[in-house]
C-alpha cells in the first residue's frame, strides 16, 4: 500500500467523523447550530422584540398609520480565519512503509498514530468555535465580546454590544460583599435569580427558561445557608441526603427553569487546561437556538483548481493533504473561516455573582 492511498483528505475526514460520532457534542452546538455561506462576510439582524405594542386607533377610509421597525440592528463583519498544519516527515514515512510487510506487528499502531495526530488537529478547530460561543454566553463585566488573541501583530476582537445598550438592560453584577454568592452564610441566590429574571422579562417580554453556569457557581447555590434551609424545609424525614441532584431539582422547581452545568475543559495555545465556561457568572437564556455558528469558504476550499486534495467536515472545516518531493513529505492542513451570529442576544440576561 502506498502512503498516498491511505493518507488522503477523505480518509482523514472519514476517520475523524467515525471517532467524533462516539463523542458527546459540545454544548454550544445546540445553542448555535452550524451553517455555511460563501466568502468571509457575515451579516445578521438582531431584533429587539420587547413587549407587544397595541395597534393605533384609526378611522374608516383613512390611511393607516405607518409603524417604524424600531429596535432592528444590523451587525456586519468579516469572519475569523484559523489554519494549522502537521507534517508527516521522511522518518515517519519510513515507519509507515513497514506496513507493506504483513508480518510487522507494529503496522496497525503506526497508522493509528498518524490518524490520531490528524484527529487532534481537527478537534482543535471545534475547540475554536466552542470558545467563541462560550465567550458570548459568559459576558464578564457585561462585555459581549469574542477575543481570539493576536495574529500578525494585530489583536482580533469582536464586540457584539458596541454601544453598551445590552449591558445597560440585560446585565447585573452583585457588588455587596454579604450578597455575593461566595458568602454562604448571608447570600440569597434564589432571590437574586428571580430579580434578574423579572428584569429580563420586563425588558423583553419573555422569561428565561435556562440557567447556564459552571460547577463552581452551582456549588455557591448549594452551599448557601438559605438554599439549604429551603431544601430541608421540604423534607419531613429526620435525615436528608443533601445532594447536587436534590438542590438542582429544588431550584428548578422554585424558578420554573432548567439548570445547565457546563464544566468541560480544553487546552489553550500554551497547553494549559482551561474551562470553556468561567466561574462566577450565570447566563439566563430562552428556549431554543440563540444564533448560528457560521462557516465561510477557506482558501484551500476556494482555490485548488482541482489539484488540491480537500475534504470538509463539521459543515465548514477544510482538511487539505498536500505533498512535496524535496523533502519527501505529506502535510495535513486544517483550516476554517468561522464566527457565531447572536440574533437572540436581547433575549438573554447575565448575572455576575462573585
Amino acid at each position: 500500500m502506498k502512503i498516498s492511498e491511505f493518507f488522503t483528505a477523505q480518509a482523514v475526514a472519514d476517520h475523524y467523523t467515525e471517532v467524533a460520532s462516539n463523542k458527546i457534542p459540545y454544548l454550544g452546538e445546540g445553542f448555535f447550530p452550524a451553517d455555511k455561506k460563501a466568502g468571509l462576510d457575515l451579516k445578521f439582524f438582531k431584533g429587539h422584540k420587547g413587549l407587544p405594542v397595541s395597534l393605533a386607533a384609526s378611522s374608516f377610509d383613512a390611511k393607516s398609520t405607518i409603524r417604524g421597525r424600531s429596535g432592528i440592528t444590523v451587525s456586519e463583519t468579516k469572519m475569523a480565519f484559523f489554519r494549522e498544519s502537521m507534517i508527516m516527515s521522511e522518518e515517519d514515512r519510513q515507519e509507515i512503509l513497514r506496513i507493506q510487510d504483513s508480518n510487522d506487528p507494529y503496522a496497525a499502531n503506526v497508522i493509528s498514530h498518524v490518524y490520531d495526530d490528524s484527529d487532534n488537529l481537527v478537534s482543535g478547530a471545534k475547540v475554536v468555535t466552542e470558545r467563541m460561543r462560550m465567550q458570548l454566553l459568559a459576558p464578564v463585566n457585561g462585555d459581549v465580546k469574542i477575543n481570539i488573541g493576536v495574529a500578525g501583530g494585530a489583536v482580533y476582537e469582536y464586540n457584539y454590544d458596541p454601544n453598551g445598550t445590552w449591558k445597560a438592560n440585560h446585565y447585573l453584577k452583585i457588588t455587596t460583599t454579604a450578597d455575593k454568592w461566595n458568602a454562604a452564610a448571608t447570600c440569597d441566590p434564589l432571590k437574586d435569580l428571580e430579580t434578574a429574571m423579572d428584569a429580563q422579562e420586563q425588558a423583553s417580554g419573555e422569561r428565561p427558561a435556562v440557567l447556564l453556569m459552571s460547577k463552581t457557581t452551582f456549588n455557591y447555590i448549594k452551599n448557601s445557608a438559605k438554599v439549604q434551609s429551603g431544601v430541608l424545609a421540604q423534607n419531613v424525614t429526620a435525615t436528608v441526603n443533601y445532594t447536587t441532584k436534590r438542590v438542582k431539582s429544588y431550584v428548578e422547581e422554585e424558578l420554573n427553569v432548567t439548570i445547565v452545568i457546563y464544566n468541560k475543559q480544553y487546552k489553550n495555545e500554551s497547553g494549559v487546561a482551561a474551562k470553556f465556561y468561567p466561574d462566577n457568572i450565570v447566563m439566563m437564556l430562552p428556549s431554543g437556538a440563540l444564533g448560528k455558528t457560521w462557516y465561510g469558504t477557506t482558501p484551500e476550499e476556494a482555490g485548488g483548481e482541482g489539484a488540491a486534495d480537500v475534504s470538509i467536515v463539521d459543515t465548514g472545516v477544510a482538511l487539505t493533504v498536500s505533498r512535496s518531493v524535496d523533502p519527501v513529505q505529506e502535510k495535513l492542513t486544517v483550516s476554517e473561516v468561522t464566527l457565531p451570529s447572536f440574533e437572540r442576544l436581547d433575549d438573554c440576561y447575565a448575572l455576575e455573582v462573585a
